[in-house]
């Protein structure tokens, strides 16, 4: 997306200035799945906690960086064969299909990866601008975010009076108070390490995904040309797109097949769209192909 969706949400929480500590730990020699749901709450070793919750957190950072990774390599792909099955359509030159391919590969990983840092960066600060006025609520205001920690419980479901109980536990604490209001109120996730990915590590790695999944569109043209090469390129880059699509499956919980399948669809509507653009249009411009 050039610019991510919701990962910088969190990222720009986690920037935002609370003074939430973790205390350093050595890993537990339980985990949670060993303690079983009946233990009760009280009863539950905090350091088990604390390590359950660092690695769910290690874990939604690392999905982050998936969903570049992902993206960068699938544009990649599609844009670079869509370049490509234009140029083949409109032109036997093998040497014309190469550097608009190589063009094209180089522009993307360009724009994408900057792309991704002005987005990313730009919704962290918006986000943290949301914070910091958030933050001077409390301070000024305790009350009216007291009441309105208590409105957004009730808005949950929870019976008013203990709405209102949670709201004024919660308000004798302004780090927790800010937290849930950030949480509640704007939709960020608040309680992230530094674990969290930056912009520049997001822009890094979409424009390196986006360059590597380049070159299957572009490799075949390398060693014959025509329409074998565009065959291949097309095979190769299909391949790669359904094991895209299978893998990203393991994350989404959807059927390997149906996920891989999906996105290779999509990639053959912008390859075939291509193709016939490129021998398409220069005929209707009166320019006959080379």
């Amino acid at each position: 997306m050039g610019p991510k969706g919701n990962r910088t949400s969190v990222e720009a929480a986690c920037r935002s200035g609370y003074n939430l500590r973790f205390v350093p730990r050595k890993a537990p020699s339980v985990s949670m799945d060993d303690l079983g749901p009946d233990v009760p709450a009280r009863d539950l070793p905090m350091d088990v906690i604390a390590e359950h919750i660092a690695t769910e957190r290690r874990r939604v950072s690392v999905l982050g960086e998936i969903r570049e990774l992902i993206f960068g390599a699938q544009d990649g792909l599609v844009s670079t064969l869509a370049v490509v099955a234009t140029v083949a359509g409109a032109s036997s030159d093998n040497r014309a299909v190469l550097i608009a391919g190589l063009a094209s590969a180089m522009a993307g990983v360009f724009s994408m990866a900057i792309g991704e840092y002005m987005g990313s960066k730009s919704q962290d600060e918006i986000y943290q601008w949301h914070v910091d006025d958030e933050r001077q609520e409390v301070v000024e205001r305790p009350n009216e975010s007291e009441a309105e920690v208590a409105w957004l419980f009730m808005e949950e479901g929870m019976p008013e009076e203990d709405a209102w109980e949670a709201a004024g536990l919660i308000a004798r604490h302004p780090d927790s108070l800010l937290a849930t209001m950030v949480a509640k109120e704007l939709g960020l996730a608040a309680h992230i390490d530094d674990t969290a990915g930056s912009p520049l590590r997001g822009a890094l790695v979409m424009g390196a995904s986006f360059a590597v999944g380049s070159i299957a569109p572009v490799a075949p043209f390398l060693f014959t040309e025509g329409i074998p090469a565009l065959t291949w390129a097309t095979v190769l880059t299909g391949l790669v797109l359904f094991g895209i699509g299978a893998v990203k499956a393991r994350w989404t919980g959807r059927n390997w097949f149906l996920s891989g399948f999906e996105i290779l669809a999509l990639a053959a509507v912008a390859g075939v769209a291509g193709y016939l653009f490129g021998t398409i249009l220069p005929s209707l411009l009166g320019f006959a192909p080379a």
